[in-house]
C-alpha cells in the first residue's frame, strides 16, 4: 500500500519508520485471517481524493465502518447504495438544519472530499465486527503525523472534531492559526455534553474559510445523485 499523491512527499519520512514498516504487515496479516476494512486499494481514498496542498477542512473520525460494503476509505462516508449509518444520519441531520436543505438519499461523500475536506479516520483499518481492534498498531502515530503537517499549513484549515478521541486531537493543532470546532461525537446521546446537534459546523465551516479569502464548501454536492458503485 503506498500513499498518493503529494502526501507521499510531505509524509515521506514516516514511510521508512520501523513502526510503518510494522504496520503494514501487521495489516497484511490480519487480511490473511480475516475479513479487514476497507479493501486494499481503499485504505488511502482520503489521500487519494484530497491533496495536501488542497486540504482546507478535517473531519476526522475513529475507525472505520466494520461491516461488509462499509467502509471505502472516507470517515464516516458509506459508497452510494449502502445503507446510511446512524452516525452519518445524524451528520446529514444536522447539515439539513444547519444549512436548510433536504437529507441527501445516499451516503457517499467524496464530493466534499473533492472539494478539500479531508475525511480522516485516526485507524484506517479494522477487522470485521470487531471495533477498534486495530487501534494501537500503530495507525494513530501516522495519522497524528497528518495533522501535525496539515497544522503546519500556511494557510488556514478548519478542523471539525467530534468526540472525545477527536477533541483530543487539539493538542496538535494551532488554534491561533485554525479553527476548531468542537461538538461530542454524532453518534453520542442526546443528553452529552456539547450535542452534536445544533453545532452548526458546516455554515460554521464555511464562515471561517470565507473570512480568510478562500471559497467555501459546496456542502449540498452530496445531495445530487452519484455513481451507485460509490468510490
Amino acid at each position: 500500500m503506498q500513499v498518493p499523491g503529494d502526501w507521499s512527499t510531505v509524509l515521506g519520512e514516516e514511510f521508512g519508520k520501523s513502526y510503518w514498516r510494522d504496520l503494514l504487515n501487521n495489516v497484511q496479516r490480519e487480511r490473511q485471517s480475516y475479513a479487514v476494512y476497507p479493501p486494499e486499494d481503499q485504505v488511502f481514498t482520503a489521500f487519494r481524493l484530497t491533496s495536501y496542498a488542497d486540504t482546507k477542512v478535517v473531519i476526522l473520525g475513529q475507525d472505520p465502518y466494520h461491516q461488509a460494503g462499509q467502509a471505502h476509505g472516507l470517515a464516516f462516508s458509506v459508497p452510494a447504495g449502502v445503507r446510511i449509518p446512524p452516525s452519518l444520519c445524524k451528520i446529514q441531520q444536522e447539515m439539513c438544519s444547519d444549512i436548510g436543505i433536504e437529507r441527501p438519499i445516499h451516503g457517499n461523500l467524496d464530493s466534499w472530499a473533492r472539494q478539500g475536506v479531508l475525511l480522516l479516520n485516526a485507524t484506517l483499518t479494522v477487522r470485521d465486527s470487531d471495533p477498534n481492534q486495530h487501534h494501537g498498531r500503530g495507525w494513530e502515530r501516522f495519522t497524528d503525523r497528518v495533522i501535525s503537517m496539515v497544522n503546519e499549513k500556511p494557510t488556514p484549515v478548519v478542523f471539525m472534531l467530534w468526540g472525545g478521541s477527536a477533541r483530543a486531537k487539539k493538542a496538535l493543532i494551532d488554534t491561533g492559526r485554525h479553527r476548531v470546532i468542537e461538538a461530542a461525537h454524532p453518534a453520542a446521546r442526546a443528553n452529552a455534553r456539547d450535542p452534536f446537534l445544533g453545532s452548526r459546523p458546516f455554515s460554521r465551516a464555511n464562515r471561517f474559510l470565507e473570512d480568510t479569502g478562500q471559497v467555501p464548501i459546496d456542502w449540498t454536492s452530496v445531495c445530487r445523485p452519484t455513481d451507485v458503485a460509490g468510490s
